[in-house]
């Protein structure tokens, strides 16, 4: 049975000790990054490998929002614009901003897909605030209002899977204020409860349907002023669960990130006790890697579940089309919103 952790290999091909140790924890799935997407046969083997070490086809992760959360990158693949750019689009004209979201997503699902890879960890449904910190959110957010948000980030999900990949809903309940980046501190937002669910939450409660959600390292006060979202029980279980009403497959985001603290371990344990269905465990050293596996359960009751299915949901093959008018067509939608 598999694990209820996510991993990567440290170079850009799994090591012969790394397979063995993945044969024998069993992760749920994996997750690539740059190092293991130099070239088209890079992924493809690579993917490959990791499927084999396990012996069945697990689920293969990536980040490719377009813009600068890109790991298959240009000139090897193609340039995909920052999400921004849709909701700038959308100032001008929502129809073809709707139409570039879904064409967008579907020419980056099935760039993944036709390699191996078949979950993006996109859209990314964040209401950016003001102060919001411009790294960790900034042009990576589809748009500034909730309405839009929505409309695009359907748009996304919907052309993902006509991709052939899964979406993943992130950064669930709202990363929109966080004034710090959680990949080195720990944001804390100081909104009133009233304030998240009149933004933060409106986004992720109209798309809950989505197959697989992520959550977000953010302390909320209003919420629980001990814990981050990922590790708050009452996060989980009270907000994305109940208010928001998300009932597919949760992942945490990567429990490597400075935002967090103590022994990886612990971050496991405390992220699964806390209801969160599969802890994501990205760039560990082998020996981290080892600990987390430790740490994390066997997938069993309703982790295993929303986990089955989820991968029901699965898109078989990818919408076939001609690339480069898709590419073409594109590229004339989007470009007004490139000079807005």
């Amino acid at each position: 049975m598999a694990r209820a952790i996510i991993l990567d290999c440290e170079g850009a091909r799994p090591t012969s000790e790394e397979k063995a140790f993945y044969r024998d924890a069993d992760p749920w799935g994996f997750i690539l990054f740059a190092r293991h997407c130099r070239t088209a046969d890079d992924v493809r083997a690579v993917c490959s490998e990791l499927r084999e070490s396990v012996g069945r086809a697990a689920p293969i992760l990536i980040d490719q929002e377009g813009g600068r959360v890109t790991r298959m990158k240009p000139p090897v693949f193609p340039t995909h614009p920052p999400p921004a750019v849709f909701g700038r689009l959308w100032k001008l004209d929502p129809h073809e901003a709707v139409e570039a979201a879904r064409l967008n997503a579907m020419l980056i699902g099935r760039m993944c897909s036709e390699h191996g890879v078949n979950v993006d960890c996109a859209p990314m449904l964040d209401a950016p605030q003001i102060d919001a910190d411009k790294v960790v959110i900034g042009d990576r957010a589809i748009a500034t209002h909730v309405d839009q948000i929505i409309a695009l980030g359907r748009a996304v999900i919907e052309g993902l899977m006509e991709g052939g990949v899964l979406p993943v809903i992130k950064h669930l309940p709202g990363h929109g204020r966080a004034t710090v980046d959680s990949h080195y501190a720990l944001p804390r937002v100081t909104a009133t409860i009233r304030d998240l669910r009149e933004t933060d939450f409106v986004p992720f409660k109209a798309l809950n349907d989505a197959p697989i959600g992520m959550t977000a390292h953010i302390v909320y006060d209003a919420y629980d002023p001990e814990r981050c979202g990922t590790m708050s029980p009452t996060v989980v279980e009270n907000v994305i669960r109940g208010e928001i009403g998300f009932d597919g497959l949760l992942l945490s985001d990567d429990l490597k990130m400075r935002a967090l603290g103590g022994p990886v371990a612990e971050r496991v344990r405390e992220t699964i006790a806390a209801g969160v269905d599969i802890a994501c465990c990205c760039n560990f050293s082998f020996a981290e890697m080892v600990e987390a596996a430790g740490a994390a359960p066997i997938l069993s009751g309703k982790a295993l579940q929303r986990a089955e299915k989820a991968l029901e949901r699965a898109p078989g093959a990818a919408l076939q089309s001609d690339a480069a008018k898709d590419y073409e067509r594109l590229a004339k939608l989007i470009e007004p919103a490139l000079f807005a």
